[in-house]
Order: structure tokens, then C-alpha cells, then sequence
């Protein structure tokens, strides 16, 4: 087969196409600039325009039904404290559950029924733990591959380093499957016996340590706190009904339940777990100690774990749970999920401000559970005897996830501590900022108009006058290091999120977009908008806005208003529902799920002010046909 006299008729069409493309190309170029003429027909440049900033209060927003939802104590050196608690439901992992291996209906019949299987289980509770892990970062680093990730290795790109100093490298213990960063594990030749105390030793056996992600001590993360981070917790049984369904719409919406909204103390009942010493927050997997199986003689399962990844996990009250659980067996409260709703309405979390440090958490409540173990008796058909046996039984939070939806509902109370007094000045004040505040949460968001008040018509005539090419247009945010607070090396924002306020729709274009890694940082570069850093802390955010401005002067798209706010996933583009000053509006969601501020530098700067230059601006990059 000879694939190019196959091909002959599309190649002579593709050439016939590709003239009439250039002779098309020329005839645009003509219209763009006419009379071109000599060996440099175009020539560049680049304008700064103002823009407009305005400060908007965020008085309370939706938080109920959240991809991420924050507990505890943020001290903003400039903002003040945000207070973070949860209130959720609890989830049936199915309807109407047997515990044990008999429904209630057979036990309850027992002395009627002749079958020596059939015997009352006796199920009882012997511990129960609230689980919730801790979320970290989307990508792990191992440039050696010797099973140390590189922010846990000294030597990253030596795989020969002994990290624990037991003298086997870490490459040697990866392929042992010991812990290369405990000296007290090590198991070179494999004969199962620890090398430094003879002990037994299993594979794998040890927990890896992670990077924990979105965790906040004081104001800073908690990678940058140099000594162990304690916390207090306290769990309650919460009395408050979630609806899932709004009355006020004919049950045809969900309900909304808004960050202002506070349960403790008129809405909550029986503690079920306080802090009596502070919890550390440990980078580790947790271990679980197995227990030993009495049938296998040659192993000990009780010196081998369970993994968790790390989180935090505390026992609640077995009683209580023994009384709303175990005993309702068969019963019509856990005939369905929601009669459970009703009848055991969920738990509120809180920190405790008395106990440990000051620390703020955020955690995905879908990743969360509350494991039941009990045991319950069961007749041996081999024995032809009653065994005692053990199970567990779970409950779920929530189900779901953003993009599929969620099951269940939770709601995040966030209660902040009063703005400074010039902060509060600029809030909804209508007048162009010298210095844009934002925050994240039940916060600050920002308005921004382009160009001139009157949505830039005469500006955007000119640019089409001039006959301009925008190569790139860019919004350059500098932050006000000097503003009280901002130079004492708290978390700042890693993105700002810049959108078009009256769609809601983003102002970048996904299928136009650069990544280049897994992470979120690593996406839509073309876009930007991720913080740059001097000397430890943020210098400036630059947003690229060139297909915007584009469509302004080309199509003659609206110059609409755009929002501003921070952002912990560039992808989330969903949009809930948030009170101002000014009403109920949408903002995105993604602003709601971190308790991080920033000030940034707004455009109303008079020239004599050292700072000038910093002042927020647009900057267009063009190309002009001569």
C-alpha cells in the first residue's frame, strides 16, 4: 500500500487550504494596519491603566455542605481571631443494621425458637473512636527513590544516605521495608529480628511520615513551628435537626445554613469526649496494635499495626453509643437515614481555647468516621458451644463530594473577632482603596472595575484606534508589607482568585491553560495569580487577563465588574451564597475554605506617596501595526 498516493487528494486540498489561510492572514493584517510598508512593519509597547478597588464586608456566608471545612482558633495578626466549629449529622452506613449475625427480631424470638443457632447476642460496645484525617499536600517527593520524601531527607538526591544514622542506608531499609528514619528499626539480612535489640521485627511494620498540609498554628503553618503543636478538642452530642430540605421551598431546594449560625451551648447535650491532656499533632501514621490471633502459635499479630493516615482520633463514651446505637437494633430509628437524622441529631466539634496552642484545622468530613467495636455471642457449630466474637460497625459524616454532590450535612460556625478601625472604614464605603483587604471565610472580598467609570468605552476605542495587538495584559497586586501585622511571617495566601462578578464566571479559560505538575500550584500558569515571595514574605501576586481584555477590544465583550478573592483551589469555580452589606449574593466557594488574609495595595495612591509605584494597575503589553 503506498500511503501517499492515498493521501495525494488531501495533500493538494490541505495546499489549496493553506494558500487561501495566508491569502486570509494578509487581508487581516491589511484591516488591522493599513499601508504597511518597510522591513519593520510593527513596533511594541506597553500602557499602565488604573483600576477601581473596592472593599466589600462579607457579614456571613453559606457553610453548610463544604468540599473542606475548618475547626479551631486562627490568630490573623491583622484580622484578629476566626473561631472555627463543626456541627454534623451522622450517617448509617445502610438502613435498618444487624449487629451481630442475628437481626433483632430472631433474638427477641430466641426462647421460642427450637434452632440452637438462634440466641440472644448480648451485642455489647467496647470502644468507640472519632477519626477524622488530616488533609496533605497533593504531591510526595522522592527524587532518590529511597523512600524518604525529599522534605524528611537530608541528602534528597543521595539514595546511600542514612538518614537515622543505624547504618544502613535508605535504600537498604526501603528494600528491608524498616523505617528509614528510626534508628531503633533496622533489619538487614531479613531474618525478622530486629539488629539493634535482637526484637522481633515485621516488614513494613512502622509509620511513614507525611507532610501535613493546611494546618495553622498561631498564624503560621504548621511546617514553620519549631516546637510539637498541642490542641484541646471537645466532642458534644449536637440537638439541633440539619435539615436537608428547605420548608420555605416546598422542599424542592436545599437548605442553607450560613457561617454566623452558632449551636453551642443552647443546641448541644452529652459530652462525649474533652480533652484532659493536649493532643500533639504528629506528621506520622497512626499505628493501631493488632490483636494476637490464639490460632496462629508461631506469630504474635499483637506486635504487628493497623494504618491510619495521620489525623486526629479520640475515643468517645461507649455508653452513649451502646444506648443510641447497639440497643436500637430493629428498631424504627435506624430503620432509615432519616429517621437516624431525627433521632440522633449529630455531634458538634470545637477546640478548646484553654488547651494546647491556638491551631486551626481544615478537614475533609467525608475522609472522617466514628468506628464502633463491640462484641456479641454466637453459637460455634463446631464446638456446638457460645463464643464470644467482635465486630465493628461505622459511621460516616458526610458522602459525596463536590462534583457528584453530598450526602448528609454539616455546617461550619466562623465567628470573628472585630476588624481594626481603618479596616472597618474601608468596608463598603463605595470610595476607590488605597489598600485592598482580603480574607478569607465569612471575610473580605473585592470589587474591581477596569479602567474609567464609564465602563472604559473611550480607552477601549483608542486601543481600537491605535490598532493594537495585545500580546499580555496583567493585574499586578504588590502586598503592603508594612501595614501592622503583615511583616510578622504569618501564612499568606498562596492565590488569589480573580473572576467576573456578575456571571461568575472565571476570566481564565481551562481549555487555553498551562500545568505543568500535580499539584494545584502547578496549575493554569498561564493564568498565575500565585503568590511571589522576598525575604520569607509575599511580595506580589501577578493575574494574567490577556484574553479578557482581549474580548473587550475585539469582540466587544462587556467591561463587567470582577470580584477578587483568595483561592485554595484554582480549579473550584462553584459559587454559594453569601450576605453583605449590599444583599445576598454569590461568591465563590473556594474563598470560603481557607482562614488566611492578606492587604494588598489598591490604586488610590497619590504620586507622592513612596509606594506609587506599587499601586494596583493594569498593565498591557501590545504589538502595533505601523
Amino acid at each position: 500500500m503506498n500511503i501517499f498516493q492515498k493521501r495525494r487528494l488531501p495533500i493538494s486540498m490541505g495546499i489549496v487550504f493553506t494558500l487561501v489561510f495566508l491569502i486570509s492572514c494578509e487581508q487581516d493584517l491589511t484591516t488591522i494596519g493599513s499601508g504597511v510598508a518597510g522591513s519593520d512593519p510593527f513596533s511594541t509597547g506597553k500602557e499602565v491603566y488604573d483600576v477601581f478597588a473596592y472593599n466589600r464586608n462579607v457579614e456571613a456566608i453559606r457553610t453548610n455542605k463544604l468540599p473542606i471545612y475548618q475547626l479551631g482558633f486562627y490568630n490573623d495578626p491583622v484580622y484578629g481571631e476566626t473561631k472555627a466549629s463543626i456541627t454534623t449529622q451522622l450517617r448509617l452506613p445502610s438502613n435498618n443494621p444487624t449487629f451481630g449475625i442475628l437481626p433483632q427480631s430472631s433474638e427477641d424470638n430466641a426462647e421460642n425458637d427450637d434452632s440452637a443457632t438462634t440466641i440472644n447476642e448480648n451485642e455489647t460496645v467496647q470502644e468507640v473512636y472519632l477519626y477524622i484525617p488530616y488533609l496533605t499536600k497533593d504531591t510526595r517527593r522522592d527524587t532518590d527513590a529511597d523512600g524518604v520524601e525529599d522534605l524528611f531527607d537530608d541528602e534528597p538526591e543521595d539514595p546511600t544516605n542514612d538518614s537515622d544514622g543505624d547504618t544502613a542506608t535508605n535504600a537498604e531499609e526501603k528494600a528491608a521495608s524498616t523505617d528509614p528514619l528510626d534508628s531503633e528499626s533496622v533489619d538487614l539480612d531479613g531474618n525478622g529480628i530486629n539488629d539493634t535489640d535482637d526484637a522481633p521485627i515485621f516488614t513494613n511494620n512502622f509509620p511513614n511520615t507525611v507532610e501535613l498540609d493546611s494546618i495553622y498554628v498561631g498564624a503560621k503553618n504548621y511546617d514553620e513551628v519549631e516546637t510539637p503543636s498541642t490542641f484541646g478538642l471537645k466532642v458534644e452530642r449536637s440537638t439541633y435537626f440539619l435539615r436537608d430540605l428547605d420548608p420555605d421551598t416546598n422542599f424542592q431546594e436545599a437548605q442553607q445554613y450560613y457561617s454566623n449560625q452558632e449551636f453551642s451551648p443552647s443546641f448541644v447535650s452529652e459530652v462525649l469526649y474533652e480533652t484532659d491532656e493536649a493532643l500533639t499533632i504528629d506528621n506520622k501514621e497512626i499505628l493501631i496494635p493488632n490483636k494476637d490471633d490464639e490460632t496462629t502459635e508461631d506469630i504474635d499479630e499483637s506486635l504487628t499495626f493497623t494504618k491510619l493516615a495521620p489525623g486526629i482520633r479520640v475515643p468517645l463514651d461507649a455508653t452513649f453509643f451502646q444506648q443510641y446505637i447497639l440497643d436500637n437494633e430493629g428498631g424504627s430509628e435506624l430503620l432509615s437515614q432519616a429517621n437516624f437524622s431525627e433521632f440522633l441529631r449529630g455531634v458538634h466539634l470545637s477546640l478548646l481555647e484553654s488547651v494546647g496552642d491556638p491551631t486551626m484545622f481544615l478537614l475533609d468530613l467525608t475522609r472522617a468516621n466514628i468506628t464502633i467495636t463491640y462484641t456479641y455471642d454466637a453459637y460455634n457449630t463446631s464446638d456446638e458451644d457460645i463464643e464470644e466474637r467482635e465486630n465493628t460497625y461505622t459511621l460516616s459524616l458526610l458522602a459525596g463530594s463536590a462534583a457528584t454532590g453530598f450526602l448528609g450535612n454539616a455546617v461550619n460556625t466562623l465567628i470573628n473577632e472585630n476588624y481594626p478601625t481603618d479596616i472597618l472604614e474601608s468596608l463598603d464605603s463605595g470610595n476607590n482603596a488605597s489598600r485592598i483587604f482580603l480574607k478569607g471565610g465569612a471575610g473580605i472580598t473585592t470589587q474591581i472595575n477596569l479602567f474609567e467609570s464609564d465602563n472604559g468605552e473611550n480607552i477601549l476605542e483608542e486601543i481600537r484606534a491605535n490598532n493594537w495587538i495585545i500580546n499580555e495584559a496583567n493585574l499586578v497586586f504588590y502586598v503592603d508589607q508594612n501595614y501592622s501585622g503583615m511583616s510578622s511571617e504569618a501564612a499568606e495566601p498562596p492565590r488569589l482568585y480573580l473572576y467576573n462578578a456578575e456571571t461568575n464566571l472565571p476570566l481564565y479559560n481551562p481549555n487555553t491553560e498551562q500545568s505543568s505538575e500535580e499539584s494545584l500550584f502547578g496549575r493554569f500558569l498561564n493564568y498565575d495569580g500565585i503568590i511571589v515571595k522576598q525575604d520569607g514574605l509575599g511580595y506580589k501576586y501577578t493575574v494574567r487577563i490577556t484574553e479578557h481584555i482581549n474580548n473587550l477590544v475585539v469582540r466587544d465583550s462587556l467591561n463587567r465588574t470582577l470580584g477578587l478573592t483568595l483561592t485554595t483551589n484554582i480549579q473550584n469555580t462553584n459559587v454559594t451564597n453569601a450576605m453583605l452589606t449590599s444583599g445576598e449574593e454569590d461568591i465563590p466557594v473556594t474563598s470560603n475554605l481557607t482562614p488566611l488574609g492578606t492587604v494588598l495595595f489598591g490604586s488610590a495612591l497619590s504620586e507622592t506617596d513612596p509606594n506609587f509605584d506599587k499601586r494596583l494597575k493594569l498593565e498591557i503589553s501590545y504589538t502595533k501595526a505601523e
